[in-house]
């Protein structure tokens, strides 16, 4: 695992299996012992994963796991993901309520059946589990699990670390963070520094810190959960008033069954804020039932006809409700919402009754804008969109009036004009010795960042003049917006969720600013920092296209495997296209084939006048000559470029040798460093992207792999035929590790780096897939490199170890992707089936009559076991292989190398002996720093032993 792990002393009582003394047989540590303190989710996803196959292949019976932590924080979803990898049974510990209290009340919870329950299918017995139905407030049946099922359990709650459940569990986990932290956030900042972070845990989670933090520190795996609420994974709606409140009948659907929910929205406003609707600083309260869920402020983008909202809505007890109504909140506005609603795939059609307005509306609501906005035209209404909230049509009803409304975000308010501050009331049901005053302390992982580390508040977009004057958008005129206003870059960096709606939010002023002018936004950054997938979010909710400037290649240039050189652009006809689409023409992109390295030709594009935006995207989109006309620049870092730099520093620190990160981004990432990151800076808006693609459950692909013949034929009944396409490749796989690193027997896939070329590309591997069952989960997409980064690589001293040659069809359809790959000197092709939803990947291998043939076998390993053993060298390189190696070596250095002379031609060219020399002058200067500390301690040490002596001397 990772260098900074610490060994986890496991806590006694508990069914742990590395209670034992580890077994000395194997010389690879086991995961449970070398657990990081703390994780990411996306990290913390992973080792739970592995935690759970290394345990249950260890020892015999169900794998026990509990995941608990305070609502909010994230635990449900990661019970969910590691279910739909593992293939195991979750047991919610809310349907274990009583109905009497909320189901974050400690007595609300009926422990001794839970604890029955789990006893019983630990011995092997099938249980029957209550179902609580919120709504009646009452269980109204049982579902059984079948201890044969599955060899793993989840216990999923807030309890779920509880001490009457730990004796029970064999891995306990611990998440915190997630909205529950944006929460704390958001009422600290409302209130001020008038309030400790702990009243103010223990005025709106008056249980976490008594019944739940404790249990959380008896983890073995501690997550700290940043993501909160995102547009990453938005949910779009069109709305319109219906005289029917029985419209529903009147459209065709498949044959699904209402559902009908009743709820009682209220918003509560800030205790500092005026009596006029500032709505966004608001918080959202929606009772169902016994149920609260929670949101911050009135969150959502309205673009054209569309309302489009984030996935930021959590659960609450009554208690928390009633904290916030202490600490000064108010209720201004409530309602109650009659839904009848249709659910048909990734669509749902709602009929909602709002009293207060006593009208009725029907809502669409779906994940993807075209589909959404397709299904409305299916159905034929066209009745005129309504983008007011229910909040914002109450609030007009009754004349209050409104600050603004979304998608602008509020700024902190001025000192002169907040109101005195408020103080907190004293926690509830907790003992005043119980309470921490120490302030200064610095916070346990289980709490809110402090105030230093929160999130900033995001401000309004502004503008500047040629004067150099920085003006708001309320007061710019937009008849000199385009010559003579600039949008003013934003001082802080932001997270990916808050900088894609900044990006919409800058997308949307700059429209209403310009008039009719079309707008044109550029998103730059290096190779795998997630600025495409920025894009194509941003693209998906303005409803606007986007140009890659891979598109514009130079094919003399990209045969000399110049992808990441900014002469390989065909700069001339991009700033040809860009001027054509300003002035509202026609133009013809190119199109360019990355299989064959050359351009294929142009396509026709056109900005529609409904739209009025474009988006273009590439690593160089930030250069000069390519954003001075433009509009709004945005820059991406981080992503799986960052893991890269993490993946080396690790690797050296195992082979005993410290690298900073600038020595490794000079050597991996010259082209970054010399033409790409100096024009970053220059951007309005800056995102890092803290998302982990490499490691993160939202970005795996379920595979599939089988060497059963296959008929071509049977392949193509799978697709769908209006959606299928077909391509053919060659590619070689070269295996990379770093000398120095002891090798544990046969070579694997964790002890490497993979480089993929095909094409003339590269693109990198670096994190071994998870095998669970006949399944194989890797991620989505590799990332692309240059043949520089490859090369950088070798010159850090990784090794090309092995190397795979192999051809490859591929069929695909949007859903489902099959790869038939013919490997050299390997008998038989073999069919991989991949896909993100694994139940249609199960379908897809059953359909090809595939079950029983399937292997978790990585190529690398099937290559390798047709080698003899004896062959293979002290390097672990095989001597069929040795030749094959070095010539692909030979070819990147020498590509590489040429490649980095002109990068940097100033750059002197060290010999062998002048690189002897520079390390061995660094070891001697290492040594005289050891030396001057010995001697110092030496020093010390002699001087207190004389005046101990002295001292004894003197007494006697």
């Amino acid at each position: 695992m990772d260098d900074d792990v610490v060994h986890r002393v496991l806590q006694e009582g508990g069914r742990d299996y590395y209670q034992q003394t580890p077994s000395t047989s194997s010389s690879a540590p086991s995961i449970l012992q070398s657990l990081p303190l703390h994780a990411s989710f996306d990290r913390g996803y992973y080792l739970l994963v592995k935690s759970i196959q290394e345990l249950r292949s260890k020892k015999e019976g169900i794998v026990a796991v509990g995941i608990g932590g305070p609502s909010g924080s994230g635990k449900t979803s990661l019970a969910e993901k590691v279910a739909s990898v593992i293939g195991c049974s979750v047991i919610s510990m809310e349907n274990y309520g009583t109905g009497t209290d909320e189901g974050n009340d400690l007595n609300s919870i009926d422990f001794d059946l839970l604890v029955q329950n789990l006893q019983d299918l630990l011995k092997g017995k099938d249980i029957l589990t209550p179902v609580f139905d919120f709504q009646q407030k009452r269980r109204v049946g049982t579902n059984e699990i079948k201890s044969s099922s599955f060899g793993v359990v989840i216990v999923d709650g807030t309890y779920a670390l509880h001490a009457r459940l730990r004796s029970l569990l064999d891995i306990r986990v611990a998440v915190v963070g997630g909205v529950h932290f944006s929460l704390l956030s958001k009422v600290q900042y409302d209130i001020g520094d008038s309030c400790s972070l702990d009243n103010l845990i223990d005025s709106i989670f008056p249980l976490f810190r008594k019944h739940i933090e404790p249990d959380l520190h008896h983890a073995q795996i501690r997550i700290n959960n940043s993501f909160g609420a995102s547009f990453r994974d938005s949910i779009y709606k069109l709305k319109c008033k219906t005289e029917s409140e029985n419209e529903l009948s009147a459209y065709s659907f498949p044959k699904k069954e209402a559902q009908f929910d009743n709820f009682i929205e209220m918003y509560l406003r800030p205790p500092s804020a005026s009596e006029e609707a500032h709505v966004s600083d608001w918080i959202k309260v929606r009772q169902s039932g016994i149920r609260y869920y929670l949101s911050l402020g009135d969150q959502r983008i309205v673009d054209k006809n569309f309302i489009i909202r984030p996935k930021a809505e959590f659960e609450v007890g009554r208690m928390t409700l009633g904290g916030l109504l202490a600490l000064g909140y108010n209720v201004v506005v409530s309602y109650k919402r009659a839904s009848k609603s249709i659910t048909y795939g990734d669509l749902s059609i709602s009929l909602e009754n709002i009293d207060t307005l006593s009208e009725t509306y029907i809502v669409l609501r779906g994940r993807d804008r075209k589909m959404v906005e397709a299904e409305a035209s299916r159905l034929g209404i066209t009745s005129p969109w309504i983008t007011k909230s229910y909040l914002e049509m109450i609030l007009d009803s009754q004349g209050v009036p409104r600050l603004n409304t979304p998608p602008p975000v509020a700024t902190k308010s001025s000192g002169i004009n907040r109101e005195s501050p408020i103080v907190a009331p004293k926690p509830l049901r907790i003992r005043s010795d119980l309470v921490n005053r120490d302030d200064d302390i610095a916070q346990p992982w289980t709490r809110s960042p402090t105030k230093s580390k929160m999130d900033p508040v995001l401000a309004p977009w502004r503008f500047i003049s040629s004067a150099g004057s920085v003006l708001d958008g309320s007061s710019v005129d937009p008849s000199s917006f385009r010559d003579t206003l600039q949008l003013a870059p934003m001082p802080d960096s932001f997270d990916l969720d808050r900088g894609l709606l900044l990006a919409v939010q800058a997308t949307q002023v700059s429209i209403k600013k310009s008039g009719d002018k079309i707008i044109i936004i550029i998103t730059g950054g290096p190779s795998g920092s997630g600025k495409t997938s920025l894009a194509r979010k941003m693209a998906n909710i303005v409803g606007c296209e986007v140009i890659s400037l891979e598109s514009y290649y130079k094919s003399e240039q990209v045969k000399d495997f110049k992808y990441d050189d900014f002469r390989s652009f065909d700069l001339a006809l991009l700033i040809k296209n860009i001027g054509d689409i300003r002035r509202g023409r026609r133009t013809k992109v190119p199109v360019f084939d990355l299989e064959t390295g050359a351009r294929s030709g142009f396509k026709e594009f056109e900005v529609h006048e409904d739209c009025g935006v474009v988006i273009i995207e590439g690593v160089y989109a930030l250069h000069p000559d390519i954003r001075k006309s433009l509009d709004l620049w945005v820059a991406v870092v981080g992503g799986v470029h960052s893991h890269l730099i993490s993946r080396v520093q690790r690797d050296k620190s195992k082979a005993g040798c410290f690298m900073s990160q600038n020595e490794i981004m000079t050597t991996v990432f010259p082209m970054f460093q010399l033409h790409i990151e100096p024009h970053l800076v220059h951007a309005h808006l800056k995102i890092r992207n803290d998302f982990d693609p490499v490691l993160s459950p939202e970005s795996s692909l379920f595979v599939l792999k089988s060497n059963k013949q296959v008929a071509y034929q049977d392949i193509l009944k799978l697709l769908d035929p209006a959606k299928i396409c077909s391509s053919a490749q060659n590619f070689i796989d070269i295996y990379l590790r770093l000398s120095g690193i002891p090798a544990n027997g046969q070579l694997t896939e964790s002890d490497c780096m993979r480089v993929r070329i095909c094409e003339g590309r590269f693109a990198l591997l670096i994190r071994e897939p998870i095998k669970e069952g006949d399944f194989i989960i890797q991620p989505k997409v590799d990332f692309d490199i240059s043949i520089s980064t490859v090369s950088g690589l070798l010159n850090l001293g990784y090794q090309a170890v092995a190397y795979i040659e192999a051809s490859a069809f591929i069929y695909q359809d949007g859903k489902l992707l099959i790869e038939v790959d013919h490997l050299n000197d390997v008998p038989g092709p073999y069919i991989q089936i991949k896909g993100a939803n694994k139940e249609v990947v199960i379908a897809a291998g059953s359909t090809l009559e595939l079950d029983g043939s399937y292997t978790t076998k990585s190529y690398l390993e099937i290559v390798l076991e047709k080698l003899p053993a004896s062959d293979r060298n002290s390097n672990g390189i095989y001597a069929q292989q040795a030749a094959r190696l070095q010539e692909l070596v030979d070819n990147i250095q020498s590509q590489g190398s040429s490649t980095s002379s002109e990068s940097y031609p100033s750059r002197e060219v060290v010999s062998p002996v002048e690189s002897v020399i520079e390390d061995m002058q660094s070891r001697i200067k290492r040594l005289e720093r050891w030396q001057a500390i010995n001697t110092v301690l030496w020093t010390f040490l002699m001087s207190a032993f004389v005046g101990y002596s002295l001292y004894q001397r003197k007494h006697q």
